[in-house]
């Protein structure tokens, strides 16, 4: 058995062959991060022998052709986090970084852990996350926009004061253009203007983007719109940060990922844990979002976060208590929707549970 270790880059690939049993070094490449050097890379591993696995750092930016190529090819592939790279670098007794280096520290990582996730081509989910990653830069680029023209207002005309978070709203953009066609020309109306007319072309793409997202959800997740608090876009984050949920053979494996598992800091006869600051934001946001959604609107969360605080937790360890608790039926409805399932239309029952 040969472990393939791959230090990812923008411009080449470099590949170190172990062996599993040993780990010692058996051969050693560089080639150009294109078809051409995926070709020569699949050539070098043919010649190491059949049995084989390839390690690559999980920098999927830089690694997402190269792992195309080799699933493509048939190969087998597990994707190393960078953190346990660095650790084996670290455990080396030579010092120095390099390629070589550090694809020998991915090939000896993935050696010692039995547990790495095996890479996959790329799935809807792909699709869904390009979608929400847009739409959130063209929400930052807004936001930006909408405090400029603000203080621009205001030196223009003190009186134009738009409500808070008014400005992605076409009926007071309508106003506010009318408003502007009334005051007398000058450069800061032309720019006032200008940017008016910019907020409004973001707007209308950032809601394009949304009504993209909807029938990709209500096809591939339409369970999860069932949850109260769970809306389009929290559902797309849910897709697209978890991807595939047999990732995860435990529901607790996704808490741990998600940031939600409480980490056990007992020592002695004290009995504690403590907030998990790790694990995926995004998705931690998300089922953040949601937990708060319920704990405000729905009857069996705002019990649940009831009997959390009669046992002495507090507001916020009540509402990490239910983001743990959510995860669990979280975890049960992204394995269904594994299984085809046609495109419906789904609305949240009122008394839809929220744990299980």
């Amino acid at each position: 058995m040969v472990v393939i270790g791959i230090d990812a880059h923008m411009r080449s690939h470099t590949a170190v062959a172990v062996e599993a049993g040993t780990g010692r070094q058996l051969a050693e490449l560089t080639v150009a991060a294109d078809e051409l050097g995926h070709r020569r890379l699949l050539e070098f591993a043919t010649r190491l022998g059949d049995e084989r696995e390839w390690a690559i750092e999980d920098c999927r930016n830089l690694s997402r052709h190269l792992e195309k190529a080799l699933l493509n090819a048939g190969e087998r592939v597990v994707r190393v986090p960078p953190k346990l790279m660095a650790r084996a670098r670290r455990s080396e007794r030579t010092f120095g970084k390099s390629d070589p280096i550090d694809a020998l520290a991915v090939a000896r990582a993935a050696l010692r852990e039995s547990d790495l996730p095996v890479a996959q081509l790329a799935g809807v989910e792909r699709e869904i996350a390009l979608l929400l990653d847009h739409r959130a830069n063209l929400i930052v680029e807004r936001t930006r926009l909408q405090g400029r023209l603000r203080w621009l207002l205001y030196e223009l005309d003190p009186t134009i004061d738009p409500a808070g978070r008014s400005l992605d709203n076409y009926q007071v953009l309508d106003r506010l253009k009318r408003r502007l066609a009334k005051q007398p020309p000058s450069v800061l109306l032309r720019i006032c203007r200008e940017l008016l007319a910019r907020i409004r072309e973001l707007t209308v793409q950032v809601r394009a983007l949304e009504r993209d997202l909807k029938p990709l959800v209500v096809r591939h997740a339409a369970p999860l719109l069932a949850v109260p608090g769970v809306g389009i876009i929290n559902a797309a984050r849910l897709l697209a940060e978890v991807a595939d949920i047999r990732r995860f053979r435990t529901e607790a494996q996704l808490a741990l990922y998600a940031g939600v598992a409480p980490l056990d800091a007992s020592s002695g006869r004290q009995l504690r844990h403590r907030l998990n600051r790790s694990g995926n934001r995004q998705l931690n946001a998300a089922l953040h979002m949601i937990a708060l959604t319920q704990a405000r609107l729905h009857p069996p969360a705002r019990e649940y976060i009831a009997r959390r605080r009669a046992d002495g937790k507090t507001g916020k360890e009540a509402i990490r208590a239910l983001k743990r608790h959510l995860i669990r039926t979280l975890y049960r409805l992204l394995n269904a929707c594994r299984q085809p399932r046609p495109a419906i239309e789904v609305t949240a029952a009122p008394n839809a549970p929220c744990i299980t």
